[in-house]
């Protein structure tokens, strides 16, 4: 089931485990406020993720060429997301040494 964004203020969305989808409404300030920060966090999260899948997926269509620009574009929004948080490092660098070894089996 694909993520749902609600516009309207103060509400909180939360998967119970019969994946059905309950709404419910915050009554304290701070958490109201918490809400609209984590979706902001989350949408911001979700396009650099994206962002980084399309490089990737450009890198790897540029095997085999002498253009390494992609690469290096690639290498650098890896590196960006573990600085941001949104990737951990360990996985940064498995996709690193993934993509390497892609462009390594191609030249």
């Amino acid at each position: 089931m694909a993520p749902v964004n609600f516009d309207i203020k103060h509400l909180r969305m939360a998967r119970a485990p019969s994946k059905t989808l309950e709404v419910t409404v915050a009554n304290i300030k701070s958490q109201k406020k918490r809400i609209l920060t984590n979706a902001k966090a989350a949408d911001r999260n979700r396009a650099v993720r994206s962002e980084l899948k399309t490089r990737v997926k450009s890198a790897t269509a540029s095997i085999g060429t002498d253009d390494d620009s992609s690469l290096r574009i690639a290498m650098s929004k890896i590196d960006r997301a573990v600085a941001k948080g949104i990737l951990h490092k360990n996985t940064a660098a498995r996709k690193k040494s993934r993509l390497m070894q892609k462009i390594n089996a191609g030249s």
